[in-house]
């Protein structure tokens, strides 16, 4: 925080690292969810596992959708010194990795 010009914030690059990093998570787990269910259709075609990495891979289409709302809802709070709210977007997401963990579990088990 710099002290001397007032600001309540850093206007450094941390929001567009952020940014960053939910563009990463959401393009891995979209990736990761389109190709479990891919070798799992081709290995064995339980459907539950294709289910499952199929939820897996649209969250992860759908987070990635929505990372420019995202960040520029975190820039407004951020210029006009209001509290940054967190949203549902992180519980979406690891309702995604949980389906992905799922995918793979039933995968193996079955």
């Amino acid at each position: 925080m710099d002290r001397g010009s007032g600001q309540s914030w850093d206007p450094g690059l941390q929001s567009e690292r952020t940014r960053l990093a939910w563009v990463r998570t959401a393009t891995a787990l979209a990736t990761f969810g389109l190709g479990g269910a891919g070798v799992v259709a081709r290995a064995s075609g339980h459907a539950v596992s294709i289910a499952c990495f199929g939820v897996a891979a649209l969250v992860g289409a759908m987070m990635l959708a929505r990372t420019g709302i995202r960040f520029r809802r975190v820039q407004e709070a951020l210029h006009g010194e209001r509290p940054i709210e967190a949203g549902g977007d992180a519980l979406i997401l690891w309702i995604g990795v949980l389906a992905a963990v799922a995918g793979a579990v039933v995968y193996v088990i079955l």
